[in-house]
């Protein structure tokens, strides 16, 4: 009995895994191509020739699903369009992030499944949050990346302040000794002219060349100190409501759940955390990201910067909280923000992203992180249960 055929089309993680678990179990021949691969081999500019070139030569009768699940949505729409069209009678199974495509592409085709593999992983994700996995302080890493305070270093204000002081103080020195001032009057004469008021009821016009050239410096110094100190302040306050408006703030909670990465995984892991009543931090690099208004609007408290930075994560009181869930499309930088996060809180439950299994399961071991999950190793039952449904 010849074993009928499963069409996989499509780039990235969730087409290989899916490809691997398919070969595992040796039911369907497997025949694999990639959008890019259809309009190399094509002959045809169009992707609609390109595919019935492709399609040619395959037995469409034998054809038990299509699989369409590249990594971009707009390659998924634009080949479950060409499919339908052309073979309506084909079994699709296709993968969409944006979910308000997926209702009106299900309703026009009884033969397509649209699954998003976000909204499918991300349930994985919140219920490992609650899992009891016992204690797993991870001593080996506390002992080597204790958080080392940052020594403070001045800012330009304030080494413009302490230069301005100096400046003034020895002013009053000088005319105190040197013209005979009292202590009072010859504060009283700097700060009037540094503050270019100038009353007139002490003035130099008797004094010595020296001490009139010393006028003149004091007036232009002051001057330079007071407009460079005046904008540096304003263009600081100004920054840092700047910062507030977007959530760059010291937040003081406690047992609470800070989520990296507000991408297509992480949109989903927030909203089932909101539906569950957590208090929730995000930490998104991105301050144009697509979702951020939404959450703005439900009062999540959302913190613009990278969370790998410890004043980042300092802010955002990880310290004190429960967890932290780091989805960033990237193995490394979701280590990277784990392990610094560890030498705050010890304690603290880390889930992280992690495509590559094979690293994941090292993770695992040398750096005691028990929590590693992928969204496409998660998706990709769901994509073959599909399969089993129709045949």
């Amino acid at each position: 009995m010849n074993k009928k055929i499963v069409l996989i089309i499509g780039a990235g993680h969730l087409a290989y895994r899916l490809k691997s678990l398919l070969v595992k179990q040796n039911n369907y021949r497997i025949s694999h191509t990639t959008l890019d691969e259809l309009n190399e081999n094509g002959e045809s500019v169009y992707l609609l020739e390109n595919i019935e070139q492709y399609m040619s030569n395959i037995d469409t009768q034998q054809v038990a699903m299509a699989y369409l699940i590249d990594e971009k949505d707009e390659n998924n729409l634009q080949m479950t369009i060409a499919f339908t069209s052309r073979y309506p009678a084909i079994a699709i199974t296709a993968a969409l992030f944006n979910e308000n495509l997926i209702p009106h592409l299900q309703s026009k085709h009884e033969n397509v499944l649209i699954l998003n593999p976000a909204k499918i992983a991300a349930p994985v994700f919140v219920e490992t949050l609650y899992a009891k996995t016992g204690s797993y302080i991870n001593t080996t890493v506390g002992a080597t990346a204790q958080f080392i305070a940052p020594k403070h270093h001045f800012t330009l204000v304030q080494k413009l302040l302490l230069l301005f002081i100096t400046l003034l103080f020895s002013a009053v020195c000088f005319f105190h000794f040197y013209e005979k001032l009292s202590w009072i009057n010859a504060f009283y004469f700097v700060v009037v002219t540094a503050a270019s008021v100038g009353y007139g009821d002490i003035n130099m016009l008797q004094s010595t060349v020296l001490s009139k050239v010393a006028v003149i410096l004091l007036i232009l110094s002051s001057t330079i100190f007071i407009w460079m100190i005046f904008s540096l302040t304003i263009d600081r306050f100004l920054k840092q409501r700047i910062e507030l408006a977007l959530g760059r703030k010291k937040y003081n909670l406690s047992d609470h759940i800070v989520v990296c990465g507000l991408g297509r995984l992480g949109y989903f892991i927030v909203e089932e955390l909101v539906k569950r009543g957590e208090k929730i931090i995000i930490i998104e690099q991105n301050e144009n990201a697509r979702h951020l208004d939404h959450f703005r609007q439900l009062g999540v408290n959302i913190y613009i910067g990278d969370g790998r930075l410890p004043k980042v994560l300092g802010d955002t009181g990880i310290a004190k909280a429960r967890a932290l869930i780091s989805v960033i499309s990237n193995d490394f930088l979701n280590v990277e923000i784990g392990l610094n996060a560890k030498a705050f809180n010890p304690g603290l439950k880390l889930i992280l992203r992690v495509f590559d299994e094979q690293m994941a399961e090292k993770i695992k071991e040398q750096l005691n992180i028990p929590h590693t999950l992928s969204l496409s190793a998660i998706a990709d039952e769901k994509f073959y249960a599909a399969l089993e449904a129709k045949n």
